[in-house]
């Protein structure tokens, strides 16, 4: 469990800064191997970046190699916190004593980031290689040509649609936790609940006494139930509509 949920969090970040990630890649690569000054700058700063990327690209290449960056995030973080979270409950991290060790922490902290980092370096080399493709005019160094899925390929709905799996689970589980909660609890003769007032007072009670931990309890059932669900109806939405686009004219 805390491989999946350290990966799902690290997942639920990397959404919101793949775009800063792009910026960045272009950045490190523009004038590389040359003198400042013999070469055009296509990106003055972070600012400017984000602005030619979305006008001369187009927004969505802001999210070039969310794909990616998404399974790197989720190797690299679930081992290097998984692994951590695993030492730390096994007691390998304190002393005889029962005293925190500084060195173990350390050395389990190093051995948990190396055996993520090792994993998950040819995965950030494909992301890399997405995220620098740019048009001629504000290419910056090598041009890959990667093509993950042919155009028009289920395999592109299929693969955001296991994204969006992620982000609807994100959002939904503490609330489908609440309603659990709230639809099984006991009632008084009247058929009022006797231990929630609704949705947002099981919410508040539950972030209350049982923490963050307790507002995504299920979280590895709730993708394995919701996310399939949410990858096939949305594959099957998008399948439905190319057939009837082919075939209606």
């Amino acid at each position: 469990m805390d491989f999946l949920m350290s990966g799902v969090a690290a997942c639920g970040a990397c959404l919101f800064t793949n775009p800063m990630e792009v910026v960045k890649t272009r950045m490190q690569l523009q004038g590389e191997l040359q003198s400042r000054g013999t070469y055009q700058r296509h990106y003055r700063n972070v600012f400017h970046a984000f602005i030619t990327i979305g006008k001369v690209d187009g927004l969505a290449a802001l999210q070039k190699g969310l794909a990616p960056a998404l399974l790197y995030q989720f190797l690299m973080n679930g081992i290097r916190l998984g692994t951590y979270g695993l030492a730390e409950a096994g007691g390998y991290l304190h002393t005889a004593e029962g005293t925190l060790s500084l060195s173990r922490s350390a050395a389990a902290g190093a051995l948990a980031g190396v055996m993520g980092a090792y994993l998950g370096s040819p995965i950030y080399m494909v992301k890399t290689h997405l995220q620098a493709q740019a048009a001629s005019e504000i290419a910056v160094g090598h041009q890959y040509k990667h093509q993950i899925f042919p155009p028009q390929s289920w395999k592109v709905a299929l693969a955001a649609a296991m994204v969006s799996g992620i982000a609807v689970v994100l959002a939904m589980t503490p609330l489908d936790v609440a309603s659990t909660r709230v639809y099984n609890q006991p009632t008084d003769v009247q058929g009022k609940g006797l231990m929630y007032r609704g949705i947002l007072d099981a919410l508040l009670q539950t972030a209350r006494t049982e923490g963050i931990y307790g507002m995504y309890k299920g979280l590895g059932a709730s993708y394995f139930r919701l996310g399939p669900h949410t990858i096939l109806s949305l594959f099957f939405w998008d399948q439905l509509r190319i057939f009837y686009y082919t075939y209606s004219k």
